[in-house]
């Protein structure tokens, strides 16, 4: 009879384990957008430019040598399946756009040899920076609470964050936030 109680309780334990993991996949392939303050914002983007991190080729790269363009910053890993199936989406907008004054940085959670399999794999067309396990607290300075993947901020001309999505994005959600950015100025932002 313990037996029979033990395998209940694990059963039960397995059936909502298995619902929280439906649940939290379906809340990140949505691609939420979540709101920072002001305050939030101005600090997330000071450590964000702050950041000097590897790329593939391992040359120490700045975040802050792409201010003055629109930026949109993914956080992902190899490992993490909504961030693969966003990257072809990512490629596309950095093709479309690039010359418009977009800059896509990809910062990758993960190990160095696997980021640059993966990277010549997809084809990947815009700087690819690798960082740690470090690099979590990055995101949290930028607004992931939940230290999550995958995790976009858009940048604007300015350097400040406008918005932040945790989870899957899609090409049409971040054309609606980019296109408009890329037609201000730096320094010309309407309110």
């Amino acid at each position: 009879m313990a037996k029979l109680k033990q395998l209940f309780i694990y059963g039960l334990l397995a059936a909502l384990a298995i619902t929280t993991g439906f649940m939290l996949r379906s809340q990140l392939m949505g691609g939420g957008s979540q709101s920072l303050s002001g305050e939030q914002s101005k600090q997330g983007a000071k450590a964000l430019f702050a950041t000097t991190l590897p790329d593939i080729q391992e040359v120490e790269q700045s975040v802050s040598q792409w201010q003055g363009k629109v930026i949109v910053v993914n956080f992902w890993a190899t490992w993490c399946t909504p961030c693969r199936e966003e990257i072809p989406e990512f490629i596309e907008a950095q093709k479309k756009f690039g010359e418009q004054g977009l800059v896509i940085v990809g910062i990758a959670i993960d190990q160095l040899d696997k980021v640059k399999m993966f990277s010549k794999e997809f084809g990947i067309n815009y700087p690819v920076l690798v960082g740690g396990m470090g690099t979590w607290s990055l995101l949290e300075a930028t607004g992931n609470q939940q230290s999550a993947l995958p995790y976009t901020i858009v940048l604007n001309r300015a350097g400040e964050i406008v918005d932040s999505y945790l989870g899957r994005i899609n090409l049409k959600k971040l054309e609606s936030q980019i296109v408009p950015l890329l037609k201000e100025q730096s320094g010309n932002r309407q309110s």
